[in-house]
């Protein structure tokens, strides 16, 4: 199951002393300017979590695979998520 947005807030209100709209605002502004920065070429190195990287995609050749039909697949821009040693690690503790 994966975590919203919702989810995450509550978590943070939980953990902090802020109020549950407060940390919903907190979690979005925080989105926001990931997607600006990224949006902007800039890495996101976040410092015992991962890095961030927007990497660009050049056009190619493709199928539709319900028909066959050859087409183009547009060049896009995509999201690439590196973690870190400290992400690494923790997730591949023994005994999990």
């Amino acid at each position: 199951m994966a975590m919203t947005r919702k989810e995450l807030s509550a978590m943070l209100g939980e953990k902090s002393l802020f109020p549950p709209s407060k940390c919903a605002e907190f979690v979005d502004m925080v989105f926001k300017i990931m997607a600006e920065t990224l949006e902007r070429g800039e890495k996101i190195k976040i410092s015992g979590f991962g890095n961030f990287v927007l990497k660009e995609k050049a056009a190619r050749r493709g199928r539709n695979p319900q028909t066959g039909d050859k087409m183009e697949i547009a060049a896009r821009r995509i999201v690439k998520f590196k973690p870190g040693a400290v992400l690494r690690k923790t997730l591949n503790r023994e005994g999990i």
